[in-house]
């Protein structure tokens, strides 16, 4: 990844009859960036490839390609091209001819065709695949066959809507590992639309996400996660507890019925706050030693660590920890000011 800006939205509004879409998203995607949009359904991450993609135009706003405003530019003619979930593959064809058809359409040379073709084959892991029937094929082989056939041509980016959606568990993990490492190796521009999110933290260098067609937070994964800006944000990537808080002062915030040392500064003095605390960062001590006690009403194995639900003045906490606790006791709890994250009250 780079500083250049390959694709700078400014402004987008799109809307559906008197429903509004985008509300006006500005966003700036970086040459040779892994770049994801996560939201749940309906947030936006699709319409928003769409106008990437030169497939909607939007009411209002502009769509820049490295600095020159494509927004009336059809699709065919911008440097992009898209995989989508249903991998459209041309079943009458096989292997190698889905992946040389656009190149024979821009009435490429033979020889370059077979190159480009065979070593895109090979990026994928399909080498040897030439002639088979991509109907005989598994939906993991079939998408990577949709994988060379959007990237033979060398778009300057690949958009990808929600591609592994169709693939079970265990080929969802392989391919993420496989598109990372595609991306990296032919260094161009990802942008990826995905409501998981896992698949968005494991394979990202930005992470956008959206709500209700606006934006709530860019950054890194690690910055998503360990710094929501908001409840939405934090309450989506990842497990959280979130509880409603008064900033006392700075670094001094009350929930659960104490006080609490945290690292944020400049609230209004006793202003609202939502307070978001990680299970896996909740210190399970003896009830006479924790900040707060209360009563475990549950615990479930998750293979990695236990699940502990604890009641606890009318709120239900969830804790990760690797020791079990045994349902009916009680325990305590220490939470450091670190693992604090305070945050303004999100308006509806």
């Amino acid at each position: 990844m780079d500083d250049t800006v390959v694709v700078a939205l400014k402004d987008i509004v799109v809307d559906f009859g008197q429903e509004a879409i985008l509300g006006g998203l500005s966003l700036d995607i970086h040459d040779k960036e892994f770049v994801t949009l996560l939201g749940p359904s309906g947030c936006g991450k699709t319409t928003t490839l769409r106008v990437i993609g030169g497939f909607l135009t939007p009411k209002s706003g502009n769509v820049f390609f490295d600095g020159k405003d494509i927004t009336a530019l059809p699709p065919y003619k911008r440097h992009v091209n898209t995989v989508f979930q249903k991998y459209a593959l041309f079943p009458h064809l096989n292997v190698y001819e889905n992946v040389a058809f656009s190149l024979r359409l821009s009435k490429t040379p033979e020889s370059e065709i077979k190159s480009s073709v065979l070593s895109m084959l090979e990026l994928v892991g399909l080498k040897g695949f030439e002639r088979r029937d991509v109907t005989t094929m598994s939906g993991g082989q079939q998408q990577r066959v949709a994988i060379a056939r959007a990237l033979v041509g060398h778009p300057r980016v690949l958009l990808l809507d929600e591609p592994l959606g169709a693939l079970d568990l265990k080929l969802r993990k392989e391919m993420q590992t496989e598109l990372k490492r595609i991306q990296q190796s032919l260094n161009i521009t990802f942008i990826y639309v995905t409501h998981d999110q896992e698949e968005a933290l494991t394979m990202s260098d930005t992470v956008v996400v959206m709500k209700g067609g606006y934006i709530q937070q860019i950054g890194t994964p690690v910055d998503i996660y360990n710094e929501p800006q908001n409840a939405f944000v934090a309450d989506f990537i990842g497990e959280s507890n979130i509880l409603s808080g008064v900033m006392s002062k700075d670094f001094m915030v009350e929930f659960a019925g104490q006080g609490f040392t945290c690292v944020d500064k400049g609230f209004d003095r006793n202003e609202l706050v939502d307070v978001v605390v990680r299970p896996e960062d909740i210190q399970v001590v003896p009830a006479i030693k924790g900040q707060l006690s209360g009563v475990v009403k549950s615990v479930l194995f998750k293979g990695v660590h236990y699940e502990i639900i604890v009641e606890q003045a009318g709120y239900q906490w969830k804790i990760h920890s690797t020791q079990s606790q045994q349902p009916g006791s009680i325990i305590g709890m220490n939470i450091g000011p670190d693992e604090i994250h305070i945050m303004r009250k999100m308006e509806d």
